[in-house]
């Protein structure tokens, strides 16, 4: 796994490259270069096409290297995600910090799912590991967070003071998004950072009056 690919030097893509291209590496001190047959994901936070046209990345590796590309939205745009990644780093840095956290609180998961991440999904990782370096046991709380992070205003209209379950939440949080597109349930969908299948899935069983269009047709 080679992690922001679009910051290594120059130099380092060449031989990147070279290895790709030859498949073969000089381990240091080793008299003969070494045949190897790998595997590579690289993974990058800048646009590695802009970059090429800004001749700051090789056009030959870019194209080495992208041969199946994905590419994941920002957090912010799939907030939905955000309770399956907190209960994922919450297993995690149970192993590694040998605790036993639950996990976190309501109001914890309220207020985590209200931020916009501008430092995407290692800003929530590093949101959580503040909270295990605080919290001793049971689940984190809000006093366990970052300081900043708990004074931060959001622009959010859920008032944390006010107890809110996360279903009701969950609720809102369609509910603003289909209003922010006029009920079309797949721009909201998108929005969400959801299959526009599990938006309708949530509607029904959220008990969302179902808005008159679905996306693939206009309002009569």
């Amino acid at each position: 796994m080679l992690d922001e690919i679009g910051d290594i030097s120059p130099a380092m893509q060449v031989r990147l490259l070279r290895v790709l291209q030859e498949k073969r590496i000089e381990p240091l001190g080793a008299v003969h270069p070494v045949e190897v047959d790998v595997r590579v994901v690289a993974a990058a936070n800048q646009d590695l096409e802009t970059l090429v046209r800004e001749k700051k990345f090789r056009k030959d590796l870019f194209y080495r290297i992208r041969v199946v590309e994905l590419k994941l939205p920002d957090l912010q745009q799939r907030h939905m995600d955000i309770p399956l990644l907190v209960d994922h780093m919450v297993g995690k840095f149970n192993r590694l910090k040998n605790k036993d956290i639950a996990g976190v609180s309501q109001a914890v998961m309220l207020r985590l799912m209200a931020h916009d991440y501008p430092g995407n999904v290692r800003e929530l990782e590093n949101i959580i590991e503040h909270g295990f370096a605080l919290c001793h046991s049971g689940l984190i709380e809000m006093h366990h967070l970052p300081p900043d992070f708990c004074a931060e205003r959001t622009l959010s209209k859920v008032d944390f003071t006010e107890t809110r379950t996360l279903k009701a939440m969950e609720r809102l949080m369609i509910e603003e998004a289909l209003g922010r597109h006029s009920d079309n349930r797949r721009l909201a969908a998108k929005d969400l950072g959801i299959d526009d299948s599990t938006l309708y899935r949530k509607i029904r069983t959220l008990k969302i009056s179902p808005p008159p269009t679905d996306g693939r047709s206009r309002k009569k």
